[in-house]
């Protein structure tokens, strides 16, 4: 019970701790889709969909996850990975081992991601791993300096657009979750980033007609799509939209 408590305390610190301020400069709203764990369907059926839109997205992934079974999904396999990678997907890291930020000291953190990014160099020498989400979403005060030294971002589950003085180490995103939202929440979110010129960030795992309570169903995230290309909004990458916004 202490340990969810310390987690959650520091979880709610962290959104107040800004460890890279960055003001976004004034440009057209774009959006990112980002899916963590990666199950396989979200790199078949998910990368499909953000191609067929002339869209790249932003997977994180824990090495330990590759290929393997989860009470909800498979773990997308090394094979996938480069495929993602050579169709222009990013590729970030979620540690290693899938382990809570708030559960990691400094060492213990800096060995995860040096793990994760040895994992991929050997499954592909040309994959760099710059931005990072949190796992289960839950970030760190403790670590969000850390990772600011390692990464030039990190991700979170707190739902909004990123707009004005935003955390580099503090990504908002919102849930592409049907069990969350559905069609006009996700347009209204798309209205906000259009009104404050914002960037908005979409997360996600599985994409399946019968999804997880954690992903979404094909048709959400066409819906998501196609709100984009009606509102001119382009669908970018985490790594392209920072380059984007001078970060």
């Amino acid at each position: 019970m202490l340990s969810v408590l310390n987690g959650r305390l520091s979880n709610r610190l962290a959104r107040h701790f800004r460890a890279a301020p960055h003001r976004l400069p004034a440009h057209a709203p774009m959006v990112s889709f980002t899916f963590d764990d990666a199950p396989d369907s979200a790199a078949g059926e998910g990368a499909a969909l953000l191609e067929s839109h002339d869209g790249r997205g932003t997977f994180y992934i824990a090495g330990s996850l590759i290929n393997q079974p989860d009470d909800h999904w498979h773990g997308l396999s090394n094979d996938a990975i480069v495929r993602l990678h050579q169709a222009g997907h990013e590729i970030g890291c979620h540690t290693f081992s899938h382990l809570r930020a708030v559960d990691l000291d400094e060492s213990a953190m800096a060995r995860e991601i040096e793990r994760n990014r040895n994992h991929f160099r050997d499954i592909d020498s040309s994959i760099r791993l710059e931005n990072f989400a949190y796992p289960y979403g839950l970030a760190s005060v403790w670590r969000k300096p850390q990772l600011a030294r390692v990464f030039r971002s990190a991700r979170g589950i707190l739902p909004g657009v990123n707009s004005d003085v935003i955390d580099l180490q503090f990504l908002r995103a919102s849930p592409l979750v049907n069990c969350e939202i559905d069609t006009n929440g996700v347009d209204r979110y798309f209205d906000e980033a259009v009104a404050s010129g914002g960037w908005l960030i979409f997360y996600s795992h599985d994409v399946v007609d019968a999804p997880s309570p954690y992903g979404c169903t094909p048709a959400l995230l066409r819906h998501a799509l196609e709100a984009a290309e009606r509102r001119g909004m382009p669908i970018v990458t985490v790594a392209e939209a920072l380059r984007r916004i001078g970060a």
